[in-house]
């Protein structure tokens, strides 16, 4: 397989988000100085997907912070948010947020910075890594 590189879309100084991660990722992640993992991927969506556990074995082995905060086909919900939003505050380093293509990542972070940063801002840092956010304004504008 060789080193693919990652895809890292960067958000802000303190979180990046991407599509799929492999467990021989999170060295790299390390390297580059993220100090927590965020799985917002479901298992099973797809064959080829590893597992969670084995990224976050690969996390825990590398003195990482795991979170498993799956957004599934249930879509969005308060409780979601909440558990964003308390991994990105708790973290004392830069975070990482993977799912399949880093869109559910992205909303996940976008929503629970309602409230903490103007909507525009949130939805231009959003729209910087390349993620349209826009159809979330209504919401990112109240807490």
């Amino acid at each position: 397989m060789g080193s693919n590189a990652l895809d890292l879309k960067r958000i802000n100084d303190h979180v990046s988000v991407s599509g799929q991660i492999r467990p021989e990722d999170v060295a790299t992640l390390k390297e580059l100085g993220f100090t927590t993992i965020v799985n917002n991927r479901p298992d099973g969506e797809s064959p080829d997907q590893p597992d969670g556990a084995e990224i976050e074995a690969a996390a825990k082995a590398a003195g990482l912070i795991y979170h498993a905060i799956p957004l599934g086909r249930e879509g969005v919900n308060p409780d979601l948010v909440a558990q964003t939003k308390s991994a990105l505050e708790g973290s004392d380093g830069k975070v990482f947020c993977f799912c399949r293509s880093g869109t559910r990542s992205t909303t996940l972070w976008a929503l629970s910075q309602a409230g903490e940063q103007p909507a525009e801002e949130i939805i231009a840092q959003a729209a910087e890594a390349g993620y349209d956010m826009s159809h979330l304004a209504g919401y990112l504008g109240q807490k």
